[in-house]
């Protein structure tokens, strides 16, 4: 499927009534009710506060697809853009039918509510679901076990988002999708199912390479089994990790939420077409690993209590009357040639004038207003 039919398949079947960074289940329950009335959607369990989780089932083909979004609570891209992907599969396109025939997807669109309605990455116990697929401590965890044991997946679509620090390797260029096939054991093996993982990754980099040229990054596959991915590679159950990154100028994420759309078709309609053997899947080691070469605004050479130095700052995101607002704090002071800012300043070497405010207070300031020479800036926050 080529890029400008997936461009033109996403801006008509985009779900509109999602939007930001502050996504939860009062957000998506008018759509699960639409939904009911055209397919399968059923309350699987509850979370750790009694918020119902749910699935969504759609399709009638052998071949069996699990997604599930918001494992972490503040990781939402990938929940806007599941919903644009059954927009799109509810639909009567030819590309749509033929994948509901050949392929069933299951799909739970928000796994930890809690986390969702706190905008955390842990959940009602501040507890990382993603670290408990083993112990099964958590009522969440428990009910995707029991999903997985019930449905037997044929493919596994683990979908995250992360931090704008990623880069696509070692260079300037932001990981705005990043992927990974989970490693079932210490050693890494490159098992059949990985082989199969991956081969669905290259083929998904392949399109984005014409949409997002090196800017698609390749996560660590360092073991965990205490990870969910690592878990179910372990069973021998091909697993794609989706990472949903920063596109220049975009920390709502509506941009990396159509490059995550354009993954998830081109890779079920590849699921669908073909009979994956894992035969191309060395392609998947042209994808460069992810560095961590970004901040999200760095001042350039300028001189504080005499040294000439680099401010990096970092947004942190605070939820604060059902909005994500972005806070910007000093993360580091100091030589920083060897990364980027995703927005930078250029201070030729003036110096910072902020009187009455010593080095400590600056570097914990949560809002840095400062002088080069003459010319005033403030950083402030980012407001939805």
């Amino acid at each position: 499927m080529d890029t400008i039919t997936l461009y033109n398949i996403f801006n008509t079947y985009k779900e509109v009534s999602l939007f930001g960074r502050y996504i939860t289940l009062e957000n998506i329950t008018p759509l699960l009710d639409k939904l009911s009335k055209k397919m399968q959607v059923e309350q699987i369990g509850v979370s750790e506060n009694d918020a119902p989780i749910h699935l969504i089932t759609l399709g009638k083909g052998s071949k069996k697809l699990l997604f599930w979004s918001q494992m972490h609570g503040n990781e939402s891209t990938t929940t806007k853009a599941i919903f644009d992907v059954i927009n799109f599969l509810c639909s009567s396109n030819d590309i749509a039918e033929r994948i509901l025939e050949k392929c069933t997807l299951y799909v739970i669109p928000i796994l930890s509510p809690d986390g969702a309605k706190a905008y955390t990455r842990l959940n009602y116990n501040s507890v990382d679901l993603n670290r408990d697929a083993q112990d099964k401590t958590q009522k969440e965890s428990i009910v995707l076990s029991n999903i997985i044991e019930r449905i037997e997946p044929d493919y596994a679509f683990n979908l995250h988002g992360q931090r704008t620090i990623f880069s696509a390797g070692n260079t300037n260029n932001p990981a705005t999708v990043s992927f990974l096939s989970p490693a079932g054991d210490p050693e890494r093996s490159i098992t059949d199912s990985r082989k199969v993982a991956m081969e669905i990754v290259a083929k998904m980099n392949e399109m984005l390479q014409e949409c997002i040229p090196n800017q698609v990054g390749r996560y660590d596959d360092g073991f965990n089994l205490n990870c969910i991915g690592d878990t179910l590679e372990h069973m021998g159950i091909p697993t794609i990790l989706f990472e949903a990154g920063h596109f220049p100028n975009d920390y709502e994420r509506e941009n990396t939420r159509s490059y995550i759309f354009y993954s998830l078709i081109t890779s079920i309609d590849y699921i669908s077409t073909t009979d994956i053997k894992g035969e191309r899947y060395k392609d998947y080691f042209l994808i460069p690993e992810n560095g961590k070469c970004f901040y999200d605004i760095i001042i350039r050479e300028v001189i504080l209590d005499g040294e000439v130095v680099d401010i990096a700052l970092q947004y942190l995101e605070e939820l604060s009357e059902n909005k994500i607002n972005f806070v910007p704090k000093i993360a580091e002071i100091g030589d920083l040639q060897n990364f980027y800012g995703h927005k930078e300043i250029l201070g030729h070497k003036r110096a910072i004038h902020n009187e009455n405010v010593t080095v400590e207070i600056v570097r914990g300031a949560r809002l840095l207003r400062f002088c080069l020479d003459s010319e005033l800036f403030l950083i402030e926050s980012i407001k939805n």
